[in-house]
């Protein structure tokens, strides 16, 4: 368990090394990037499980990026409302 956790570590440090010789420098770009990184990543681990099958998975992680577009709109208003009432 300990070697796999290196390799993964290994693997985040690589990329985020790879961001800064690229010259990213914002932080809001680099947690942008790293959320991509760590995205992809569990894609390709829940893809190697096998749980389901490529068109299964295709259309699950469709239908989660939806809900999450639909959870930030829903969090973006929530905080309007918010402001309009200060």
């Amino acid at each position: 368990m300990y070697i796999l956790n290196m390799k993964n570590s290994k693997f985040i440090i690589d990329k985020l090394g790879k961001l800064f010789e690229q010259g990213i420098i914002s932080s809001k770009d680099l947690s942008s990037e790293l959320f991509n990184i760590l995205k992809s990543k569990r894609d390709e681990i829940v893809f190697k499980m096998k749980l389901v099958s490529k068109d299964e998975f295709d259309v699950l992680s469709k239908r989660v990026e939806n809900l999450e577009n639909k959870l930030k709109k829903l969090e973006t208003k929530k905080k309007a409302k918010r402001v309009k009432k200060s």
